[in-house]
């Protein structure tokens, strides 16, 4: 009894927190309840029922077997329980989405009473998360002439899981509620700093915005019971930076209906949206839940009399407003016409949100079982030998005739699925693509093990070529949360097939990389498809989609993703970089001249980024495809000559090898296989069989960005500008400012350099920067705290090997050791270097933070508010980006530089250095 006495004291410590009973996933504890729901006099026996209906996690946690077993006894009278009749057996089976559940109702279906047969066929037909193993079943006994076999097999081939399903409401009432002004990001939603709690969902719900706007969402509710609260971006986008299932999951849990009234704290159906719209990867995930994205456009440009648009003092464009929605603004979707309406007055037309895909979503309640249902649907007919029923949404086909393609519709027509041959597909497409490399990150981590339960998911699928879990957003303080959840996170993602940072057996040293680096090395292929648990999913060899942890998981289990194929961006360079300038600054200057020769308009949201980087190696290019995620790029491209592409490609070799090396390849050699794959890439451009990829010479852009280095003539810095007076301008990223503007006089509190913007030649640069300023000034005194994190250990190695590990050594007041990690995040930090882990570190903010109220200068990638350093009475933190030289000199001087201080320290430096190409890359 003592596993259920400790459910029992976990209980009233939660009821102090105002929590309800945690979910239950172990069969040790599910197991102990069902025997005292047996025990007709068991003092628990009346908890233990309400528990095992309404408190048990569905799909393949260990939980849901003996729910699935015990109710299977139940229907076939092995075991009789009053409150649980056979027919409500089969209800709550129906509810568990798959896994032993499907394997219980197989087994009955299949089975010799005829009328528990029929039960658990019609149950069956409801269903759409069966794999291999169940659909085996299935043909196997539709082969030896089973009746019920057929008639399954025959409701799956009309798909009537779907069809038999209550049609989209014609409308639905809304009363709005603003979470704030300007871009909302997921961190709002579901803060990096509680990333711990996030698989527990009641738990984390409460992080959600403030405690006071939940009690707002709970006054709008009490006074509209009949509508749906939907929370808004004004002036704003919805749902920007990191990819956050979590961050939709508290919306739906705030604003959202239950999925299962036996299935606690899952909620679907969430409705958000936007002035400037929702964030292309958070759009996503609202549509694994079945929910609604709106783009309001409540806010545009004011125009004079000609047309012409009107601007402030600093050049920007002034927007007018078109109509309300302020908080508690009654409104109606009307889903029929595809129409915002307040009253009889028309808004807008929202028809966007509502294309024949996205109503399948909504009707289905969520993404998933359409995916899945499709696939049934196609399997069945296939084993009947019939012609599947146009019943889903045909695929969205565009095609233009002489048209040339863009390096994403290249990609996206090699890697479609169940397009006729020789169709060619343009941007617009609707598309099932197969995925090749997945990566799934340690704060969401968790929760994508969840969803894989929750379909019934127990392995990876065959034709993903590599997927990887990392330990790097937990890698900064090995705390008692990190303990308990990052182990246990390791061993089911060895179980279920990918690369893990740590080895749940022990045997090869535990790895906190960061997640994009490896899956940048990890990608050897160009023309890859790669889906990552982190909106800085993005390549700079094949094209990356950064998801949340439900279409991560979809990847994993399927090996398959669903997208429009997005239009494309081109971006080129011409002109010289000054021989003081970093590569750095012109990522910033591209974001920046991009505004200025579109008139604010960011052309790169919701785009594909080609960059032609042509002679930028991999690791180099990847500074620019990382920061594509703050530009509210959808994805990026580097279009590289062949010699570049080789000598990628061999630095991604050594490193897989060193992976293999120190043991962490799986029994199926998935590392070996990608290092074959890399020899074939190879061989195929040395060749010319198969040239690196570009696009057609006769490709269509929505537009083309020419960034002339010639103007970047000093360091460029993105500034929160966290004093805006216009609040919507504020934490935006598109602040992209001069040194010079801060005049050498502006306060640093504290630098770090590390995040995945960093690589190898950014360590050489601090290194070769405190040399520098040792030879200059006779010491090197910090004026403020330098915090550094190398993004891989592989990094780490090659510096000690280089030597210039040692130089850093030298300089640094600290230094982290694997063999006795910190048990707790620093709150105080000294003005000295600081050499910490290999990992995210302070860009993350679940772990370690700057001191409130803190200027922070940073290579990092993290403008929000509160994310790497929190406001302090008075004064609000802030966190500019800049490079790595720029960082290091401001925490030698305690403010930022001064052109010619700066350019002093850097001379004879080795910057990170780029000249374009002089080669046509195209076809």
């Amino acid at each position: 009894m003592n596993i259920y006495k400790d459910y029992i004291q976990e209980i009233e410590e939660r009821k102090n927190q105002g929590l309800h009973p945690k979910p239950i996933d172990t069969a040790e504890l599910l197991s102990e309840i069902i025997a005292q729901i047996k025990d007709l006099d068991n003092e628990y026996r009346e908890d233990s029922l309400k528990f095992f209906i309404y408190n048990t996690l569905p799909g393949t946690t260990s939980a849901a077997g003996e729910k699935a077993k015990f109710l299977k006894e139940i229907i076939l009278g092995q075991s009789v329980v009053k409150e649980i009749t056979p027919a409500f057996a089969f209800e709550l089976l129906s509810h568990m989405k798959g896994g032993p559940s499907i394997e219980v109702l197989l087994d009955l279906a299949l089975g010799n009473d005829t009328a528990i047969a029929k039960e658990a066929a019609k149950v069956l037909k409801t269903q759409v998360f069966l794999y291999e193993a169940d659909t085996d079943r299935l043909i196997e006994a539709f082969k030896n002439d089973n009746p019920i076999a057929k008639e399954i097999l025959e409701s799956y081939a009309q798909a009537e899981f779907f069809t038999k399903l209550p049609d989209v409401a014609d409308e639905v009432k809304v009363v709005t509620f603003i979470a704030g002004e300007g871009d909302i990001s997921t961190d709002l939603l579901s803060p990096g700093n509680q990333a711990h709690s996030r698989s527990d969902r009641e738990l984390h719900g409460q992080c959600m915005i403030t405690p006071q706007a939940q009690q707002e969402i709970r006054a709008l509710q009490a006074q509209h019971p009949d509508k749906s609260v939907m929370l808004i971006a004004e002036k704003g986008t919805m749902g920007v930076g990191s990819s956050r299932m979590s961050g939709v999951n508290n919306v739906a849990l705030w604003t959202g209906k239950q999925a299962s009234p036996y299935i606690p704290f899952v909620n679907i159906a969430p409705i958000v949206a936007g002035t400037n719209g929702i964030s292309p990867i958070f759009l996503t995930t609202v549509d694994v839940t079945g929910g609604i994205g709106l783009d309001l456009k409540n806010w545009v440009k004011k125009t004079d009399s000609d047309g012409n648009v009107v601007r402030n003092e600093n050049d920007e464009p002034i927007l007018e407003q078109t109509y309300s929605v302020e908080t508690g603004t009654v409104l109606t979707i009307n889903i029929k016409e595809k129409k915002l309406y307040n009253g009889d007055q028309e808004l807008i037309d929202i028809s966007k949100a509502f294309t024949p895909q996205k109503l399948e979503f909504i009707k289905a309640g969520g993404s998933y079982a359409i995916v899945f249902g499709k696939k049934l649907q196609t399997l069945a007919a296939k084993v009947l030998g019939i012609e599947a029923p146009l019943v889903f949404a045909a695929s969205k086909e565009i095609s233009h005739e002489g048209q040339g393609l863009t390096a994403v519709e290249k990609i996206f027509n090699k890697n479609a699925v169940g397009i006729a041959p020789g169709k060619v597909l343009h941007a617009g497409s609707d598309v099932r693509v197969e995925v090749n490399i997945v990566g799934s990150q340690d704060t969401t981590g968790l929760m994508t093990a969840q969803e894989l339960e929750s379909m019934a998911a127990t392995v990876i699928s065959p034709i993903v070529d590599g997927a990887y879990q990392s330990g790097c957003h937990t890698a900064s303080v090995w705390d008692k949360k990190a303990q308990a959840n990052i182990p246990k996170l390791m061993k089911f993602m060895n179980d279920f097939g990918l690369i893990t940072a740590r080895d749940p057996k022990g045997v090869y040293h535990a790895m906190t990389d960061v997640i994009h680096k490896v899956l940048n090395d990890i990608t050897i292929d160009e023309w890859a498809i790669i889906i990552g648990g982190d909106s800085h999913t993005r390549m700079s060899k094949g094209v990356a989609f950064g998801a949340d942890s439900g279409t991560v998981a979809l990847a994993l289990a399927t090996g398959e993703a669903s997208m429009p194929i997005p239009e494309s961006v081109k971006v080129t360079f011409k002109g010289d970089m000054k021989g003081y300038m970093d590569f750095r600054d012109v990522v910033h200057a591209t974001q920046a001249q991009m505004l200025h020769q579109f008139g604010g308009e960011n052309v790169f949201q919701g785009r594909i980024i080609e960059v032609h980087i042509g002679t930028l190696t991999a690791d180099q290019a990847f500074t620019f495809t990382d920061w594509t995620a703050e530009m509210k790029a959808k994805a990026s491209i580097c279009i590289s000559e062949d010699d570049t592409l080789i000598e990628s490609l061999e630095i991604a070799k050594g490193r897989i090898q060193i992976m293999i090396d120190k043991g962490m390849d799986n029994d199926k050699h998935v590392l070996q296989g990608l290092i074959n794959k890399a020899d074939k890439r190879i061989a195929e451009i040395k060749s010319a069989e198969k040239p690196a990829l570009t696009p057609d010479s006769n490709a269509k852009y929505y537009a083309e960005v020419v960034v002339d280095l010639d103007q970047i003539s000093e360091p460029m810095i993105a500034d929160p500008d966290v004093n805006n007076i216009d609040v919507s301008k504020r934490y935006t990223h598109d602040t992209i400012r001069p040194l010079s503007f801060y005049g050498g006089v502006k306060k640093v509190d504290l630098g770090f350099i590390g995040s995945c913007m960093v690589h190898k030649g950014d360590m050489k640069i601090l290194a070769q920067m405190l040399k520098n300023i040792e030879e200059q000034k006779g010491k090197v005194e910090f004026l403020a705290p330098l915090v550094v994190a190398p993004p891989t250990y592989n990094i780490v190695d090659e510096l000690k090997a280089e030597g210039d590990w040692e130089v850093l050594q030298k300089y640094s007041g600290f230094e982290f050791d694997d063999n006795a990690p910190k048990g707790a995040a620093r709150t105080e930090y000294e003005n000295m270097l600081y050499l910490e882990r290999p990992g995210c570190n302070l860009c993350m903010g679940n772990q370690e933070k700057a001191a409130k109220g803190d200027t922070v200068m940073a290579t990092s990638t993290r403008l929000f508010q509160g994310r790497v350093v929190e406001d302090a009475d008075g004064k609000k933190g802030e966190s500019l980006l800049s490079s790595t030289p720029v960082v290091v000199l401001s925490t030698i001087l305690g403010r930022t530089p001064t052109l010619d201080e700066y350019t002093t320290a850097v001379d004879g430096i080795n910057l990170t250095k780029f000249a374009p190409s002089n080669k046509q890359l195209v076809m």
